[in-house]
């Protein structure tokens, strides 16, 4: 018999235990299946792309094995009907295009005896309601079954951008640690990877127009990204449904263009006063006085937009520092000679020309909030503005009548915590202490927005690891679980179909077993707490 929607002051069914996000809307029974025969197959057309999902999944499927840690000691209940494997149904299964308005919602059925019925109107939506089919599954002494049957879910995501910013720039990751990355993402039906590729400290992507770039810019010749490298890191995400935007942060942040290009920088790494010139060493910024430091930029969203292929290009655009050009030669003769003009007056003729850019070239402009509110520029209204300083930050972007993602440090920054990195400071950083997976989850990227038109224009949330004390040794585990707990806000959103908010005491057990599952498929997430917690559900709570 199926009970109503199970979210009932937080207590859950067995089975909705075992989702990471939780469904928008589900109900289920009391019976418990036998899943020896979990095979997915497809009622759809042939689509490369999810045949190769269904592939991938039956053979997670075929080698997983994954028991909740509540049932360790447990015997295998007892079943009352026999699972004939999942069948698939995409509506429109001849459009496999990704972009901020895809449809991933997904509805699932499976009974207490026969074949699992699973329908999406695209191709990613069946992959979302595929990764939820895969965590339904659970494994105990030797049998395999789903618990709470006949279940009915019918799903999709509250916000269309859920992301994670990975700095490769500051430290160098492998391919094998990105496409790692982004296996873990689609565990928690994430669906943009935000690749700040480039900084001050390194230039380790290729580049056709500019050779010199990765050359004298990236760390080593085995620490660079060849286009390959990147074509084939966007095919892996796109089997994922995964969105790669890649970030090209311009004027500052870009030292590394000038180990092959110092004719077009200013405040090349001042040094032992870098701090005068930029956010953190090393300093140097585009020369925005220079014609030819203005077409570089121009030139670099050019060949990208031909790599990239998502609608959405970044550009960076924070923490310029306007001393650097006050103080350097050539901008001051310029505005000496001009005097109508002023560093501002450049800054906006800079931010104006490359924004233009990307619009010619047919492309949606993404940038830090410095942009908007740092600068006299007003960026084009489709601009997608992503606030990171300030949590007020999100609701002054959407009264302004731009999209914002929701990027606030103080709650998504999961790099803070370890620290001051200077080598001469024995203090915290600027932006400790440590993210909890609890303070994340708590946080409301809605937050003091009540005007419906405006919340509508926050379309996401995104988690960011800056990699100045990350590097792949440490990655897994700065990431997870935390990256999942935004997930989860993300795609199921604050409250559940009846308005209940959640609360993290409520979450913890299912968080636990998502955890186990996404260290049991190669992702090595830090542990919430002692097993002993995870085993005894409710004990580890605070008197």
């Amino acid at each position: 018999m199926r009970s109503a929607i199970v979210v009932v002051l937080g207590m859950l069914s067995p089975a909705m235990a075992s989702i990471w996000p939780i469904p928008f809307v589900y109900t289920n029974g009391t019976s418990n299946t036998a899943a020896n025969n979990a095979q997915i197959t497809s009622r759809s057309a042939a689509s490369p792309i999810l045949d190769v999902v269904i592939r991938r999944y039956n053979e997670l499927i075929e080698y997983e094995s994954f028991t909740p840690p509540t049932d360790y000691n447990k015997r295998p209940p007892a079943t009352d009907g026999n699972l004939a494997g999942l069948s698939v149904l995409v509506i429109d299964d001849d459009d496999e295009t990704l972009s901020l308005d895809t449809d991933e919602s997904y509805t699932l059925d499976i009974p207490t005896n026969g074949m699992a019925k699973l329908k999406a109107n695209s191709v990613y939506g069946a992959m979302r309601g595929i990764e939820s089919y895969s965590q339904l599954l659970v494994f105990n002494g030797g049998a395999r079954f789903i618990k709470s049957t006949p279940i009915h879910i019918e799903d999709k995501p509250a916000l269309k951008h859920r992301g994670l910013l990975l700095d490769t720039a500051r430290n160098y990751y492998p391919v094998n640690d990105i496409l790692r990355t982004l296996d873990a993402m689609s565990f928690n039906k994430m669906n943009i990877f935000h690749w700040h590729i480039v900084d001050a400290q390194s230039w380790p992507v290729e580049s056709k127009t500019f050779p010199d770039l990765q050359s004298k810019g990236a760390y080593a010749t085995n620490m660079q990204y060849s286009y390959k490298d990147v074509q084939n890191i966007i095919n892996y995400a796109r089997l994922r449904g995964i969105r790669v935007i890649p970030e090209f942060d311009m004027p500052g942040h870009t030292y590394a263009v000038g180990l092959s290009k110092p004719e077009i920088m200013s405040c090349l790494n001042k040094q032992p006063s870098w701090d005068n010139f930029a956010a953190e060493p090393p300093s140097g910024q585009l020369n925005i006085a220079k014609p030819a430091a203005r077409d570089f930029a121009i030139d670099i969203v050019s060949e990208y937009v031909r790599l990239f292929p998502d609608n959405v290009f970044h550009l960076g655009g924070d923490e310029v520092n306007r001393n650097c050009w006050k103080e350097d030669p050539d901008v001051r003769a310029y505005l000496g000679a001009n005097p109508e003009e002023s560093v501002e007056s450049l800054l906006v003729d800079f931010y104006d020309k490359l924004h233009g850019a990307v619009e010619s070239l047919n492309r949606t402009g993404m940038t830090w909030e410095e942009t908007l509110f740092h600068s006299s520029y007003v960026p084009p209204k489709n601009t997608i503005i992503q606030a990171w300083i300030d949590e007020d930050s999100i609701p002054k972007t959407v009264s302004k009548g731009y999209r914002s993602i929701a990027s606030p440090a103080s709650a998504y920054y999961l790099d803070c915590g370890h620290g001051a990195w200077l080598s001469n400071v024995a203090g915290n950083s600027w932006c400790d202490p440590f993210k909890t997976w609890m303070h994340i989850y708590n946080f409301d990227p809605m937050a003091n927005i009540t005007s419906p038109k405006e919340r509508k224009l926050v379309i996401g949330a995104e988690v960011a690891l800056w990699s100045e004390q990350s590097d792949p040794t440490v990655l897994d585990a700065r990431l997870w679980p935390r990256a999942a707990a935004m997930a989860e806000t993300a795609w199921s959103g604050k409250a559940d179909s009846r308005g209940h908010v959640r609360t993290t005491k409520e979450v913890t057990q299912r968080l636990h077993n998502q955890r186990f599952r996404m260290v049991g498929r190669g992702i090595m997430a830090e542990p919430l707490q002692p097993l002993w917690c995870a085993r005894n559900p409710g004990a580890c709570f605070s008197p």
